[in-house]
């Protein structure tokens, strides 16, 4: 498993984005998909900027699945080159503004010069508060469940915890580190599926499927998608609470609709 930040503080909203719609972008164009994936760096540039001044602390981007390297050997081979040139070129900017970069996923697969840079990007921003970015790379919930939950069997085999010890919550805080689950799941290109990204951690997120194409997704966008997700009422599996009348007219008026219901 990754090791992953805790809170630190953070009481922004955590958004977690699919990025999606990068060949279907590039081939209506008649370009090779890979420049879909070049045009979409710049939309994940364009986000991140807006996100602290759009209230959001954290921001899980979906960069690459582990179901990714059944695509062709070029493609995944021009993926890791722009993770590797974004890496080093945005990391400036990133630690000037006070953001933090943390991979999760897999690393043993990831080629050996993107890994270097995104492991660069890591150390050189551990010190942002403003906006923990992370980048799910080599990535598959399931993967990440089963190694929390193989953990925490290794530490009942150890003598370290009880077995009644293994509930939803002690799962909870060995798959997350104690990072707030996401409060709102955005894919784009008008997909409608969570495609193993964030499985556990979005039980109780709001989802939003945006039609725009990744690489023509903007602030803009993500902005319609904060003001859709402040508009939604979030009852976590309860009620929302009802107002409590404040004049005579009100108090009767709720009295005579339970009598009705009643």
């Amino acid at each position: 498993m990754n090791p992953e930040p805790r809170d630190n503080g953070r009481a922004g909203l955590h958004v977690g984005i699919i990025m999606d719609g990068n060949g279907r972008w590039a081939r209506r164009r008649g370009l090779p998909r890979w420049r879909g994936h070049l045009a979409g760096v710049e939309s994940v540039r364009d986000v991140v900027r807006a996100c602290p001044e759009l209230g959001i602390s954290t921001l899980t981007l979906y960069a690459f699945s582990s179901d990714n390297w059944k695509r062709p050997r070029g493609e995944i081979g021009r993926l890791f080159w722009l993770l590797r040139e974004y890496c080093r070129r945005e990391q400036d900017e990133l630690q000037a503004n006070g953001a933090r970069v943390v991979a999760i996923g897999r690393r043993d697969r990831i080629p050996k010069s993107a890994l270097a840079a995104l492991e660069e990007a890591e150390a050189r921003t551990r010190e942002g508060n403003t906006l923990l970015l992370r980048l799910a790379i080599d990535y598959s919930a399931r993967w990440a469940i089963a190694q929390a939950a193989r953990s925490l069997a290794l530490k009942v085999e150890a003598g370290e915890i009880e077995p009644d010890q293994v509930t939803a919550e002690t799962l909870h805080r060995e798959l997350t580190g104690g990072l707030p689950d996401p409060d709102l799941l955005i894919r784009t290109a008008g997909e409608q599926r969570l495609s193993d990204f964030l499985l556990w951690e979005s039980a109780y997120a709001e989802l939003y499927f945006s039609p725009v194409l990744w690489p023509d997704f903007r602030r803009e966008h993500l902005e319609a998608a904060i003001a859709e997700f402040r508009r939604r009422e979030r009852r976590f599996g309860g009620l929302v609470p009802k107002a409590r009348p404040e004049t005579a007219a009100e108090l009767l008026a709720a009295a005579a609709a339970e009598l009705r219901l009643g």
